[in-house]
C-alpha cells in the first residue's frame, strides 16, 4: 500500500494506524504514564516556543510525517517552522523536532526504523526519544556530514538549535508523580 492509499483507507476508520514499508500497523492503546509524558512533551515544547519569536509551532500527536512512498509515522509530538500548516492538513512536511514516547513494545522500532526514517527527512534536526519509566531522554540531533549525534539526559536542558529552543528535561516529565524513593 502507498501512503496516499493508506490515507484514504484510514480516514474515518476507528483507531490509529501507521504504515511501514507498505504494511498497516495498528497502534496499541496507551498507558496513562505514556499519555501524561506525551502531553508534557507537547506542552514543554509549546511553552519553550512562547519564549521566542520563532515562526514555529508545536503540535501534539495526530499529525503524520511521510517518510517515503510507503511509510508514514505519527509521532507523539512535533515542532515545525515556517508558514502555518493548512488547518485541514493531516501531514506535516517540515518538522524540525520529532518526539516519541518509548514503551516496551515500541522501543526497538523507535530506536531503529523511526530513527532512520525521521532523519531521512531533510527538515528534521532533532529526534527525542522519551522513556517515561526510566525518566530519560535520548536526544538525537543532526550533525555535520550526515552524522547523528546522541546525548542521553536525565536532567539539565536540551539545546534544540535549530530552531533555537532550550528545553528543561524536567519539563518533559512534569505530569508524572515524583519517582519513588528507593530508600523508603
Amino acid at each position: 500500500m502507498t501512503v496516499d492509499e493508506f490515507l484514504v483507507w484510514a480516514e474515518g476508520r476507528p483507531g490509529r494506524y501507521e504504515l511501514v514499508d507498505g504494511e498497516v500497523f495498528a497502534m496499541s492503546p496507551e498507558r496513562v504514564r505514556h499519555a501524561e509524558v506525551k502531553a508534557s512533551a507537547y506542552l514543554a515544547l509549546r511553552s519553550a516556543l512562547t519564549l521566542t519569536n520563532l515562526p514555529c509551532r508545536a503540535l501534539p500527536d495526530g499529525m503524520s510525517l511521510r517518510i517515503d512512498r510507503t511509510t508514514i509515522f505519527e509521532p507523539d509530538a512535533l515542532v515545525y517552522c515556517g508558514a502555518r500548516a493548512d488547518p485541514d492538513a493531516i501531514e506535516i512536511t517540515n518538522a524540525v523536532i520529532v518526539v516519541e514516547v518509548v514503551s516496551p513494545s515500541t522501543a526497538s522500532v523507535d530506536s531503529g526504523r523511526k530513527l532512520a526514517g525521521y532523519f531521512s527527512l531533510a527538515s528534521v534536526a532533532h529526534y527525542l526519544m522519551i522513556d517515561p519509566v526510566k525518566r530519560v531522554v535520548i536526544h538525537h540531533r543532526r550533525g555535520t556530514e550526515g552524522q547523528i549525534m546522541t546525548r542521553i539526559a536525565t536532567e539539565g536542558t536540551l539545546d534544540l538549535a535549530p530552531p533555537g529552543l532550550t528545553l528543561p528535561v524536567a519539563d518533559l516529565f512534569a505530569d508524572l508523580p515524583p519517582p519513588a524513593d528507593p530508600a523508603a
